[in-house]
């Protein structure tokens, strides 16, 4: 076959959905390691990974086992790193190594940190040398930095090199240049520390005999321990694809790119979003049914109590219940509407949190600006249940009950959502976690409390 016919030759079409998982056991039965490629090849990578994560557990491992260890390392990728961990330790070393042997290092070192400590100390002696010192760095740079965020591959060329040298190299190492995410060629002095970066236009423009110092431009740089906010506020500001990240002493330990950097403030998000629901951790249904279990339950316990304390409000109202029992029909509106508006004074907070927009010192500041908001929120939200129970019940002093519980109970709830993530980070607990659950209690027990002690004030115009 020519080159011409081999570049037109077509690619398989993707069976039908329904077809993926029983040919895939059809394969497994029979080890056909390359049918199973070339079912799974044309399939994109997310949809690949559902298809696989039906099987057993035992299947998974036979077939990560037969498929080559490129595919199966696109597949170990594009899994969340707790659930990449997992499928790798369920292998054999020899190929557990091989697949990781695949992966760039900012991604071995994600895996290997999510596994138990023999699992990842065999796997890592079972490595080449170097390759398992740089994930040992790797994984010791604290999350969301840009040392936990780089790649120790970097694209770099000594003071001495030439235009020429370049382009040989990005000839000759055609195969391995994916991994340098289209980085610009950096120059290293003596000392391993950047002093300049040539653009790919510079070296398409200028004499192959040209040394690389005559056509460089100094490079910005960034420490190891630059925190995700300030990273991000970076690639805002500038068109950069990657930027160099170096050690106190300025020797360069890596590259990190603006798509890790991007990818790295979504998952953030999400896991935010995700531990605000009580699900803690990268969880998903392929995972062992006790884990689930126990991560799920460490939270919702935690809030029977909080129910049982705001439940004792209502408990010590009894008699008020009892004299006028339309009060328990607004009493759920009353702390759901509340929430609500509290809930979204945290998500503003926490998203502003995320973009280091905000800190704990500006709690005050943030306490007014959100109350403000609570004021107005709140009188026109009373006025419309207060409206309604008076329309409902035929009692203008149960409407002005309600109405006016409702509008106080808002301006504790915005002011809780918005000011309580702050303190929680002060203190060093997870303002994601904690936030919730402390919002839901304190305005339920707020506002069970309001419409109770106002009923009961009011209890000669009520009845």
């Amino acid at each position: 076959m020519t080159d011409m016919e081999e570049q037109h030759k077509e690619v398989p079409e993707p069976l039908p959905e329904p077809l993926v998982e029983v040919r895939l056991r059809e394969y497994l039965a029979v080890n056909d390691a390359e049918g199973l490629f070339d079912l799974l090849d044309p399939l994109a990578l997310s949809e690949a990974l559902r298809e696989i994560l039906q099987l057993t557990p035992d299947e998974r491992d036979r077939l990560l086992t037969l498929i080559p260890a490129e595919l199966a390392a696109e597949l170990i990728e594009e899994a969340p790193s707790e659930l990449a961990a997992e499928l790798m330790e369920r292998l054999e070393l020899e190929t557990a190594v091989e697949i990781i042997d695949e992966l760039d290092s900012d991604v071995q070192a994600d895996v290997i940190g999510e596994m138990d400590e023999e699992d990842a100390e065999a796997i890592l002696a079972g490595m080449d040398a170097e390759d398992a010192a740089d994930v040992r760095r790797l994984a010791a740079y604290a999350e969301d930095t840009a040392g936990a965020l780089m790649i120790a591959e970097a694209f770099t060329f000594s003071e001495t090199d030439t235009v020429g040298n370049v382009l040989r190299r990005m000839v000759s190492e055609d195969d391995d240049f994916e991994r340098y995410r289209g980085q610009h060629p950096y120059v290293l002095n003596a000392a391993n520390q950047p002093i300049g970066v040539v653009s790919l236009r510079g070296l398409l423009t200028a004499k192959r005999s040209h040394k690389l110092t005559e056509i460089m431009v100094e490079p910005m740089t960034v420490t190891a321990d630059l925190p995700l906010d300030q990273l991000r506020d970076i690639f805002d500001a500038y068109p950069f694809l990657g930027v160099p990240v170096v050690e106190s002493e300025g020797q360069l330990v890596g590259v990190v790119s603006r798509s890790a950097v991007d990818e790295a403030a979504l998952e953030r998000a999400e896991s935010e979003s995700l531990r605000m629901q009580g699900v803690m951790g990268e969880e998903v249904r392929s995972m062992p049914l006790i884990l689930r279990s126990r991560r799920r339950l460490a939270w919702l316990s935690a809030n029977i109590v909080l129910n049982v304390i705001a439940a004792s409000v209502i408990s010590a109202y009894e008699e008020t219940l009892a004299a006028v029992i339309a009060i328990a029909i607004f009493l759920p509106m009353v702390s759901d509407m509340s929430g609500c508006s509290g809930n979204q004074a945290v998500a503003v907070t926490m998203r502003e949190l995320s973009l280091g927009l905000v800190r704990p010192v500006d709690a005050a500041r943030v306490w007014l600006k959100e109350v403000s908001v609570g004021v107005i929120n709140g009188v026109i939200l009373g006025l419309l249940i207060g409206v309604v129970a008076w329309v409902w019940k035929g009692n203008v002093f149960l409407g002005l009950v309600i109405g006016l519980a409702l509008s106080l109970n808002t301006m504790i709830a915005v002011s809780i959502g918005g000011v309580v993530p702050l303190l929680l980070r002060r203190i060093g607990q997870d303002p994601a976690v904690a936030s919730g659950p402390l919002l839901t209690t304190i305005t339920d027990m707020a506002g069970f409390f309001l419409v109770l002690s106002l009923a009961t004030l009011f209890m000669p115009l009520l009845v």
